[in-house]
């Protein structure tokens, strides 16, 4: 495989420069992205918000290949998304806000799909690494079995980040990693992707609507507004940072008690 070279601490994992996206409509073009500037460092966890139709998965699925931008450009590990080489799936992971779990296969083979895609391994390795990943995620093996309706959305989850792992990508795009769980699947969530972090050496873009979540995981915070990045730091910083948006997002009651937690876990 082609794989991309290997990333020292702190050095860009993603580089995004002069990003323009645009969407066409019967009203016109609508700019999305305009002269969008992010630089995304190794071993990181930098999530990004924004209101409504900001953009933000649009940026996860530009980072991931899956779609290109009007104008700018996106380097992923030093190479365009689109040009990472045969291998190059193997260096992102994504989970997919809703799973995206294939419904016809059980949770063994849906983990499994990436590597089998790849047709360089035996069978009987595959499932092997498959296993590895379940328990990974905290899933046991009498679990592998099972089809993905039989799943709790918490269980859903972490079969789609097994699957999202099952190549040991160095970078791990998250989409609204714990919307519609329950507070508790939420903080267990939460648990597991710090762990997976720190244990993995991961670089982790994330696109979150949940406050909790939001200063549970992030190292920073890019905030997403008039069309661009309008500030990239930590928790603090961005809090700080003087703008219509983000003292409506953090000032509401959810905001409020998501900074106390934030003031009484100062490590954060």
């Amino acid at each position: 495989m082609n794989a991309a070279a290997p990333v020292a601490a702190g050095d860009p994992v993603v580089e995004i420069e002069k990003l323009w996206t645009v969407f066409e409509s019967p009203d016109g073009d609508q700019v999305v992205h305009r002269d969008l500037d992010l630089s995304i460092r190794q071993g990181e966890v930098l999530s990004l918000v924004g209101g409504s139709g900001t953009g933000k998965t649009v940026l996860l699925r530009q980072i991931l290949g899956l779609e290109q931008p009007d104008k700018g450009k996106v380097t992923v590990l030093g190479r365009p998304p689109g040009h990472l080489g045969a291998g190059g799936a193997a260096n992102v992971g994504m989970l997919f806000q809703h799973g995206a779990l294939f419904s016809a296969f059980n949770v063994l083979d849906n983990i499994a799909f990436p590597l089998r895609e790849l047709k360089l391994l035996p069978d009987a390795l595959i499932r092997d690494a498959a296993l590895v990943k379940l328990q990974m995620v905290g899933l046991e093996a009498q679990h592998a079995l099972r089809s993905p309706a039989d799943l709790s959305g918490g269980m859903i989850k972490r079969v789609a980040l097994a699957r999202a792992l099952i190549m040991d990508p160095p970078l791990l795009l998250l989409d609204e990693p714990t919307a519609g769980l329950d507070p508790e699947s939420a903080d267990g969530f939460c648990d597991l992707l710090r762990s997976l972090h720190r244990e993995l050496g991961l670089t982790v873009v994330m696109v979150t609507h949940d406050l909790d979540t939001l200063f549970e995981l992030s190292t920073r915070i890019a905030v997403l507004a008039d069309q661009r990045v309008i500030v990239a730091g930590e928790a603090r910083e961005v809090i700080a940072y003087p703008h219509p948006f983000i003292h409506e997002y953090f000032s509401g009651g959810r905001g409020q008690r998501a900074m106390a937690a934030l003031h009484e876990h100062p490590e954060r």
